[in-house]
């Protein structure tokens, strides 16, 4: 499964495959349980992972610089249960992250998807047309 292909969809947990797409809404499959179903474009929105950025200090940076500098740190995955914990851990592994506008819930989804990227052996990478158009930007 690739990177490029994870989305997030509003009002339903967790992260999805996209699998196909429709007119009306996308098939999707959830990394959680690998159940299969359609979801309706009119009541949902989708968001690919690759197109999150993330608030910092200077430019905004792209949720796989953060996933990334997760996977390389020591420190261990707080519970996403504790906002204290959670705002502390990326204090620590990310510190250029703009708390002020960054809310704990994002980070407390930030801290699942990670989980959830890391327990399906999900390199979070950009896919090539994208790191392409960045370097001739």
């Amino acid at each position: 499964m690739e990177y490029s292909k994870l989305i997030s969809v509003t009002g339903l947990p967790g992260l999805f495959e996209l699998v196909g797409s429709k007119t009306d809404g996308a098939i999707v499959r959830s990394l959680e349980d690998q159940s299969t179903r359609f979801v309706s474009s009119r009541v949902h929105n989708f968001s690919h992972l690759e197109s999150i950025e993330v608030y910092t200090t200077r430019e905004n940076v792209n949720l796989v610089d953060l996933f990334t500098a997760m996977g390389k740190s020591k420190e261990p995955l707080p519970s996403d249960k504790d906002a204290t914990a959670v705002k502390a851990y990326f204090e620590k592994v990310y510190p250029e992250m703009d708390f002020s506008r960054v809310y704990s819930s994002d980070m407390k989804k930030m801290i699942k998807w990670f989980s959830v990227i890391k327990e399906n052996n999900i390199e979070p990478k950009l896919s090539e047309a994208e790191e392409e158009e960045e370097t001739e930007a």
